[in-house]
């Protein structure tokens, strides 16, 4: 049995499975991330948990800040620890520009392009689900924004509805922060980017940039951002002294079904589990009818019956 494969509920398996990854910040020669961040062994960690799902993902989505200052040497490393396991699966790598990124040195370590200052933009079919990546980086500045050309490119594609909609993958949130420092460094003018998708096929947002898991909506649009895996914001402190911690590492999960989509958090850093849920019980649950499943797994015990003798 696979995951796709199993479905007790009203819902069908998901048709579509997305990796969501974020702010990775690897460093030339893995020189350590502010003199105390292994970026490059976060990184590995979190593609060994990526593995043990044991599925076959549609895509890797990686959303910004692949490198923390555009060297050629972190863009290297940076494929040479993913590029494998794409291979292995089969499925597209979708690199987004992040603000720390340096286009020509993306375009030509990742894409194998010509280096150049043009947007990094990508546009992949995934069996009818559309994904597209827009690039929000300004050169030179940490602040987000959208071009006239970008914006024409995405109103020129979202003019025809994909069969299973449209998915954007951009590094800067089109969201609030209520950490005062994502203010100055959020995405510029985003009414120009509302006016191009309200009224489109675009079912979902994935971003990054503030290294802490949130989600919420713009132009009706679910917007989905996941944490970093070099480091997080500890958003557990006032909002005036938040900063990194080396914890709490994770990446989204997103499932795609007909009518909505789920983004589910995955921890990198794991810990002591049961062994009662495993393939071999779901086998024995598949061989029951529904009534039977929920007679004998989902009926609470009668608390109040009198005690056996």
């Amino acid at each position: 049995m696979t995951e796709t494969s199993v479905a007790f509920g009203q819902y069908p398996p998901a048709k579509r499975t997305i990796i969501h990854v974020s702010d990775t910040h690897l460093l030339a020669g893995n020189v350590p991330l502010g003199g105390r961040y292994d970026t490059e062994a976060n990184l590995r960690r979190t593609m060994d948990r990526v593995v043990e799902l044991g599925l076959t993902p549609d895509a890797l989505v990686f959303t910004g800040d692949l490198t923390d200052l555009g060297e050629a040497d972190a863009y290297a490393r940076l494929l040479a620890i993913i590029e494998p396991v794409a291979r292995e699966w089969g499925c597209p790598v979708a690199w987004v520009a992040g603000n720390h990124d340096e286009r020509p040195a993306l375009r030509s370590g990742l894409l194998g392009l010509e280096p150049s200052e043009d947007p990094v933009l990508g546009e992949w079919d995934l069996g009818g689900l559309r994904l597209l990546a827009l690039d929000t980086s300004v050169p030179g500045w940490h602040h987000g924004d959208l071009d006239d050309a970008q914006l024409d490119w995405l109103g020129d594609r979202l003019a025809d509805p994909a069969p299973l909609g449209t998915i954007l993958a951009l590094h800067h949130p089109p969201l609030p922060s209520h950490v005062p420092l994502f203010g100055i460094l959020e995405l510029q003018r985003q009414e120009r980017l509302a006016a191009v998708i309200s009224g489109s096929d675009v079912r979902a947002i994935l971003a990054g940039h503030l290294h802490y898991s949130t989600s919420g909506t713009f132009a009706g649009v679910p917007v989905s951002v996941a944490a970093a895996t070099c480091y997080t914001m500890d958003i557990a402190r006032p909002a005036l002294s938040v900063n990194g911690m080396d914890a709490g590492q994770s990446f989204h999960l997103v499932h795609v079904y007909d009518d909505t989509i789920t983004h589910s958090v995955v921890p990198v850093s794991g810990a002591a589990e049961g062994d009662y849920f495993a393939p071999e019980w779901y086998e024995r649950m598949s061989r029951l009818t529904p009534t039977e499943r929920l007679e004998v797994f989902s009926r609470k015990p009668d608390r109040g019956a009198a005690p056996s003798a």
